[in-house]
């Protein structure tokens, strides 16, 4: 027998607000993996009149879907992003980066969060509560909103980043170490946009040198 997959829903959400605890984000980021580009993080704050229908983890939306709703979410939400370059990555480190990223996601929202909902096990520094869910973007709606968001945002700064970078395909394995980006490693080298603390990167530094 098939087990029916649930999708995210208001629940945590509309508890938080009758609880007082408004306003209530969902907090996510994006990016984490790739070899190249930055970190994208979003904090969402959802209207309880206007979620929109159709919320879910973003890997498990098509980019029409995911389009579609990033409209639907920027027409009806508080939206804040921020986002770790390569360079903060690099220095710090992809956890710390990424940490730092959503807390300044959450600070650019309009009206500070009296509670932030966060998907996975890490707590940013944030000047509120936060609770941690581990697979939050398929569960919590703010918090997919926030995938969402993020997921559009950085797809779209990696298609300019291959426009400005040609050769290098980003706008198609969207900075991940993928059999194309390693070819392309191979022929062209390493930009500007590479993060040089990972390995793969690091040693293609060093064979070349």
């Amino acid at each position: 027998m098939a087990v029916r997959r649930t999708k995210p829903d208001f629940a945590l959400e509309r508890a938080a607000w009758k609880a007082g605890d408004v306003p209530v984000a969902g907090v996510d980021e994006v990016g984490r993996g790739p070899w190249a580009g930055p970190v994208v993080a979003c904090a969402v704050v959802l209207d309880p009149a206007r979620v929109p229908d159709g919320l879910d983890d973003s890997k498990r939306l098509s980019a029409a879907q995911r389009e579609r709703l990033f409209e639907a979410i920027c027409a009806t939400a508080e939206v804040s992003l921020a986002f770790a370059p390569p360079a903060r990555i690099d220095g710090h480190n992809i956890r710390q980066a990424t940490l730092w990223a959503l807390s300044r996601a959450v600070a650019g929202l309009p009206k500070a969060p009296r509670l932030v909902l966060v998907d996975g096990n890490d707590v940013p520094p944030v000047p509120c509560a936060a609770r941690t869910i581990v697979g939050g973007d398929g569960l919590v709606a703010s918090i997919a909103a926030a995938s969402i968001v993020a997921k559009v945002t950085r797809d779209r700064l990696m298609a300019s980043l291959g426009a400005a970078h040609p050769g290098y395909g980003f706008e198609r394995h969207m900075g991940y170490g993928t059999p194309e980006h390693q070819a392309a490693l191979a022929q062209l080298g390493v930009c500007r946009h590479h993060r040089t603390s990972f390995a793969p990167i690091r040693a293609r530094l060093a064979a070349a040198e």
